[in-house]
């Protein structure tokens, strides 16, 4: 990796974490440039704008989700048990600080128009496509019901995560954890 393509890459490593508190709005030139010992004006000259740069952090923080989550999800074994990797990993990616950047980014950018809502927006629904996809195998494995909606699957996993990152991170709710399984054993259960 040459110096200028490692220094993007600890700025968007950096950015991302600052993003999972701060939201991309909060992310400012001036704070990454000290953390990062960079000028300001260097740490610009990589992005060329701030929206720019929450776009790339979006984009940076949907390539470890991939890498993190879907990528090892994809290696379980096909229908149900692929399901519940994906949401099994993206439990543990939201245990990070700050929670699932994507569902602390969704409050922040729904009603804003822009590149960096469509980034977001570009990424869920790709989320939501794996779940339906999975959900469909799962089908066709014979391991749920024929007339199983895989959309409203996805849907319904995509509220119990966001059900989860609301009752842990802001009404810190000790039962968080317990309340999830439970939710998606119900739901798992309502498809077979």
């Amino acid at each position: 990796m040459r110096k200028g393509e490692a220094t993007r890459a600890a700025i968007l490593d950096r950015a991302t974490v600052l993003a999972r508190t701060a939201g991309v709005e909060g992310l400012s030139i001036g704070r990454l440039a000290g953390e990062l010992a960079l000028s300001k004006s260097g740490l610009f000259a990589h992005f060329g704008s701030k929206e720019a740069l929450q776009v790339a952090v979006i984009e940076h923080a949907r390539a470890q989700f991939v890498a993190r989550v879907i990528a090892p999800a994809l290696k379980a074994p096909r229908g149900e048990p692929r399901l519940r990797a994906l949401f099994e990993r993206w439990l543990a990616w939201g245990a990070d600080p700050g929670g699932c950047i994507f569902m602390a980014l969704a409050a922040e950018l729904d009603d804003r128009p822009g590149p960096a809502r469509e980034a977001l927006a570009a990424a869920l629904r790709d989320l939501l496509d794996v779940m339906a996809t999975t959900t469909r195998v799962a089908i066709d494995e014979k391991q749920f019901r024929a007339d199983v909606d895989p959309h409203q699957v996805a849907f319904e996993l995509y509220g119990i995560m966001a059900a989860t990152h609301a009752a842990a991170r802001l009404v810190g709710d000790p039962r968080t954890g317990a309340r999830t399984r439970r939710a998606l054993e119900a739901l798992v259960a309502r498809c077979r």
